[in-house]
């Protein structure tokens, strides 16, 4: 009898931003055209305080889109919510926010926590908030230290917290430049996680600097037009 054949893994990126966010420009349409050319197979769209277009995205490659949202708390900081189905507002309070997340049958994913220029969360709201978070991200491709990767990856390790990976990309160039290689896995929160146990984060490739300015060129992009 031969030997089973190993169950199929997939590539997923876990932060990714579309112009429904105010400081990215990126068509949906191309950033589905992108990561199915680099080889992504899932996609969280964790676009700033929204999920419609995520879900509009969804309805066009459900094969591929995951829908997420990057909350800003009220704290001041930012959480992400994995499969969602509700917009969460942002200014919710971070543990408010979490227990919503959950509540909707949602994965709990604390990004680039060390990155304080960032609105990461740091060690304070990190530890208030680590009972309810369920991965952490130690790979964001937009911070431009590593030491900021390399403390979140320990934080993680201490705590026994699943690790996760995304580009941060808040242009098509960045997509994929990010992400975590891990068995396939139905689009929900036990199946996922389930998977991402058994998961390595493969992608660790830093952005450019250069592609911040276009997020900041984005957002005057958008101040400039609402002012018309």
């Amino acid at each position: 009898m031969s030997p089973a054949s190993p169950p199929p893994r997939v590539r997923v990126d876990m932060h990714s931003h579309t112009r429904r966010s105010f400081d990215c420009l990126t068509d949906p349409r191309d950033l589905l055209r992108v990561v199915r050319a680099r080889g992504i197979d899932r996609i969280f769209v964790t676009d700033h305080n929204a999920i419609d277009a995520a879900l509009r995205l969804r309805e066009v490659a459900p094969e591929t889109i995951l829908v997420g949202e990057e909350i800003k708390t009220r704290e001041g900081f930012d959480l992400i919510g994995l499969f969602l189905t509700e917009l969460i507002p942002r200014g919710t309070p971070a543990r408010e926010a979490a227990e919503s997340i959950r509540a909707q049958g949602g994965v709990v994913y604390l990004p680039h926590p060390f990155d304080l220029r960032r609105s990461g969360a740091g060690p304070r709201h990190a530890e208030a908030l680590s009972d309810l978070i369920d991965v952490v991200e130690v790979h964001n491709a937009r911070c431009l230290s590593r030491r900021t990767n390399e403390l979140a990856l320990r934080w993680a390790e201490a705590r026994k917290k699943l690790q996760g990976a995304g580009s941060d990309a808040h242009t098509a160039a960045e997509l994929g430049s990010g992400f975590v290689e891990m068995p396939d896995f139905a689009p929900d929160r036990d199946s996922f996680l389930t998977a991402l146990a058994g998961g390595v984060v493969a992608g660790q490739i830093r952005s450019s600097p250069v592609y911040r300015l276009a997020s900041t060129y984005a957002k005057l992009h958008k101040r400039v037009v609402r002012n018309r």
